[in-house]
């Protein structure tokens, strides 16, 4: 069992993320002392924290997150990942189109200083 402390420097997570995520429901300890209220994490734990700094890092929402932790499924997980896949390529298009349109301005203005 890892305190609070501990476990925020194995993850990378802040302590008040992991409050935070205990709070919503999606990471919670393993084990909350309550002597004390200390909250201790486990090794489930820590591969639950690894799986949400992914989807994080992925543009997943918090509720998103949720969703993947309650339905438990790879389909759900599929399915999420598959819509921010093409999210990401739509935003990729938008992206390229806005570049050629500054370089068609530009262009226009190098032209009218000829």
């Amino acid at each position: 069992m890892y305190k609070i402390s501990e476990f925020a420097e194995m993850t990378g997570l802040t302590k008040e993320t992991l409050r935070y995520y205990a709070e919503v429901k999606l990471l919670e300890p393993a084990y909350i002392d309550p002597k004390n209220n200390y909250r201790y994490y486990d090794d489930g734990s820590y591969f639950l924290a690894i799986l949400l700094i992914k989807l994080r890092r992925l543009g997943f929402t918090i509720q998103e997150m949720i969703s993947v932790m309650e339905d438990e499924s790879f389909a759900n997980l599929e399915k999420l990942l598959l819509q921010k896949r093409e999210l990401i390529q739509m935003q990729m298009e938008e992206l390229r189109l806005q570049m050629e349109e500054i370089d068609v301005f530009l262009e226009s203005g190098r032209e009218e200083e000829s």
